[in-house]
């Protein structure tokens, strides 16, 4: 009997310590090389009247690069704000325990698209980038929660808070962008 309690005490602990699986999208490019990235996932939302504005995260490694994938999505009924990057942005990332890393922009210039959606009549925005860390910075984000994120886009820079957790208003999933990179660095590695 001794031995079924220690068993099953062991066995609900490692389910309860078991990280998730890692999700990946596959890419292919031209040359037929397949590229790998994390699933994006929502580090920011704001919800404000007919406007709504996200931004979201994806890891690659590509050639044993890691990469973060940006995106920025913003949609209203009148015309969401132009944001643009250039090889001058950067991501500021302030960690739980103080240090802020950088990373730098792999992207010449780019801005954000507009799309029209007719189905709810809203505008949409849409930037994607791609940027670099820096030496030293993964495995500050592999141990550090992260507080805040300053974003430099190409003529202005932009905070935003880090929330330990919350729920979508878009999609009604939880999501923990405090930990987002300790829980997802394992899957480029």
């Amino acid at each position: 009997m001794k031995k079924l309690l220690i068993a099953l005490l062991i066995s609900a602990t490692s389910l309860l310590t078991a990280q998730e699986e890692c999700e990946y999208n596959t890419m292919v490019t031209e040359d037929g090389q397949e590229i790998k990235s994390t699933k994006e996932y929502m580090m920011y939302e704001k919800v404000f009247g007919n406007t709504s504005q996200f931004m979201f995260f994806s890891l690659m490694n590509t050639d044993g690069t890691p990469v973060l994938n940006f995106q920025y999505l913003a949609k209203s009924k009148d015309f969401p704000k132009i944001y643009c990057l250039d090889k001058s942005s950067k991501i500021y990332v302030q960690l739980a325990n103080g240090k802020i890393l950088t990373l730098i922009s792999a992207v010449e210039d780019q801005c954000s698209g507009l799309i029209y959606d007719s189905t709810e009549k809203n505008n949409i925005r849409v930037l994607t980038g791609s940027f670099y860390f820096t030496v030293g910075s993964l495995e500050e984000l592999e141990k550090s929660p992260i507080s805040f994120i300053r974003i430099k886009y190409s003529t202005e820079t932009v905070d935003y808070p880090v929330k330990r957790e919350f729920v979508s208003e878009g999609n009604s999933k939880k999501y923990n962008p405090e930990t987002y990179f300790m829980d997802t660095l394992k899957c480029i590695q």
